[in-house]
């Protein structure tokens, strides 16, 4: 009997085809390096203030353990690992993991990356203060197999970040119609419309998990920046924050 799993082959294949260009930053990547100003911010602003330490210090994350799932080329594990979190950085792309790999070293943080499921990781028993699950739901076969495995990775009274797309008219024309065709600014195929999960999904797998979402907030993308600010319209782009009840025992 086939054993379930949220590895997509197709997606695992399709950005095996760009990795090399994770660090070029007039590639197809280049949203995500406009993006990941923002996002840091966020989450920054997020952790400083759920654990309760001093955002203005050099280092104020020294000391949490952070896992950025499905962490491409290293984008966003490199920004966090500056903040002084210790982050294991994991991708089912192993030509990903080498890329995030050498340019870790290059820029002299020391990163733990793996080619690695958050099945395997849960399997394992390990768990996080953090879990990063930015841009990442979109792109998994199985979005309830995945998140339980995902909640599993985090230690009570911990957190998750998920940055996602919404699935409405609006995310398919701007994110889809536009970002892909129109504009250019993403390799065509790089999103299917029908992985868009709505918030409502994507809470209600999260309580069932021992979650609770504690911050919300759209992003907004002006395309004549183009630039990404934060919005209370959620009907594109979107980023929970949920907290891991300190009673649970998953």
């Amino acid at each position: 009997m086939n054993q379930p799993t949220s590895i997509d082959p197709n997606e695992v294949a399709f950005y095996e085809r760009l990795s090399d260009l994770w660090w070029n930053l007039a590639g197809p990547f280049w949203p995500l390096h406009r993006m990941n100003s923002l996002r840091v911010h966020y989450v920054r602003d997020m952790l400083t203030q759920h654990f309760g330490v001093d955002g203005a210090l050099p280092s104020p994350l020294a000391g949490l353990r952070v896992l950025d799932i499905g962490c491409g080329g290293g984008i966003l594990s490199e920004a966090v690992a500056r903040m002084g979190c210790d982050v294991h950085g994991v991708d089912v792309a192993d030509k990903n993991v080498r890329i995030a790999r050498t340019h870790a070293g290059q820029s002299g943080l020391m990163i733990n990356y793996e080619t690695a499921s958050a099945e395997i990781l849960a399997g394992r028993g390990e768990q996080y203060d953090v879990v990063l699950n930015m841009e990442v739901v979109e792109h998994v076969a199985e979005l309830a197999f995945f998140l339980d495995a995902c909640m599993r990775l985090v230690k009570p009274g911990g957190l998750m970040v998920i940055a996602t797309i919404n699935r409405t008219l609006a995310s398919w024309l701007g994110a889809i119609v536009m970002a892909e065709y129109v504009l250019r600014w993403l390799p065509q195929g790089t999103h299917r419309w029908r992985r868009f999960p709505k918030p409502v999904e994507l809470e209600n797998l999260l309580v069932g998990g021992g979650l609770s979402v504690i911050a919300r907030t759209g992003v907004r993308v002006n395309p004549f920046g183009p630039s990404f600010h934060l919005t209370a319209y959620m009907g594109i782009n979107y980023i929970l924050v949920a907290e891991k009840s300190k009673a649970s025992t998953a």
